[in-house]
């Protein structure tokens, strides 16, 4: 065992395998909170250094700021940053206690009159934020951050005031969707994929990928992906594929694609870690600090996802 109580990978994988590349980018590149969470996904690492690198970003209110999330910066609380961290402690095992009672706290005091969370709460004003993310003095509810959070929330079975409201909102805003676009989809799925109501949340997954073929949101071919378009307002070349939607074979999007379809996007995940051992971010960037620190982040989940669907990581 290493200092970090976890057992490095170095005796045993050939040097080309892709998670021993991987983790040599992370303990090169990664933030502590990304060092920790390689080590618990892949090393035998404890859960509680994980817990303790991700208190370093809790504020006194119960929510998480300080560049969690990385395209906003600053000390503040933010739906994103808190969104974040229970996907943190979901991934541990960990996303129940006081710690969320207190998180569930600070989701009642950012909500909106509809009882849903903005994107960006004001008080980011005055802080560096990503030109793409708008702050208005006051927001709408976004199935966007809301839709992830109770989605998580449900999943971990955590019962709190909060959700009736919430929970309302993201039915809602999902049975009514006409158009989107892909990262809303995605916040639709993480709702979905943990909704209580199975056979209600079922069906709306069907439709949800009607939609989405119908409207070409997802390149089903990475080798013609330049033939997708690409959602306005985002990045050259900010496609998103089979394995963006369906992290892994249980979620309800999976349903959506073909075997072909997700193999051939499995090929593709697998094939764009770099000469690094790093996986790339694919949305537009605007600071160098903010693509340093979320490439390890991409390429924690780039892992995640191959190993749920068998793949060969080393």
């Amino acid at each position: 065992m290493s200092e970090t109580g976890a057992s490095p990978l170095h005796p045993t994988p050939s040097t080309r395998s892709p998670l021993f590349r991987a983790e040599q980018f992370v303990w090169l590149t990664a933030r502590v909170l990304e060092q920790r969470l390689f080590a618990y996904h892949f090393l035998n690492g404890d859960a509680d250094p994980v817990e303790t690198a991700l208190d370093a970003y809790r504020n006194q209110d119960g929510g998480y700021g300080h560049a969690l999330e990385p395209d906003l910066r600053g000390p503040v609380s933010q739906p994103l940053h808190t969104g974040h961290a229970l996907r943190v402690l979901d991934s541990i095992e960990r996303c129940g206690g006081q710690r969320v009672e207190r998180v569930c706290r600070y989701l009642t005091a950012v909500s909106t009159p509809d009882g849903a969370l903005p994107a960006i709460h004001p008080g980011q004003r005055g802080y560096p934020a990503a030109p793409f993310l708008t702050i208005v003095d006051d927001p709408p509810s976004e199935l966007l951050a809301t839709g992830p959070v109770v989605g998580l929330l449900h999943r971990n079975e955590v019962w709190h005031a909060w959700l009736f409201r919430a929970t309302d909102f993201c039915w809602q805003q999902i049975e009514s969707l006409e158009k989107s676009h892909p990262y809303e989809i995605q916040a639709a799925v993480a709702f979905l994929d943990s909704a209580p109501d199975r056979p209600r949340a079922e069906a709306a997954a069907d439709r949800l990928g009607r939609l989405v073929r119908e409207h070409r949101l997802a390149a089903l071919d990475p080798d013609r992906r330049d033939s997708h378009p690409v959602a306005p307002g985002y990045a050259p070349g900010e496609y998103h594929f089979p394995h963006d939607y369906a992290r892994t074979p249980r979620s309800l999007a999976r349903a959506w694609f073909t075997d072909e379809e997700m193999s051939r996007s499995l090929d593709f995940l697998a094939d764009e870690q770099g000469e690094d051992g790093g996986w790339p971010v694919r949305w537009r960037q605007w600071a160098p600090g903010t693509a340093l620190e979320a490439r390890p982040m991409v390429t924690v989940e780039a892992l995640r996802t191959l190993r749920a669907y068998g793949r060969s990581i080393g």
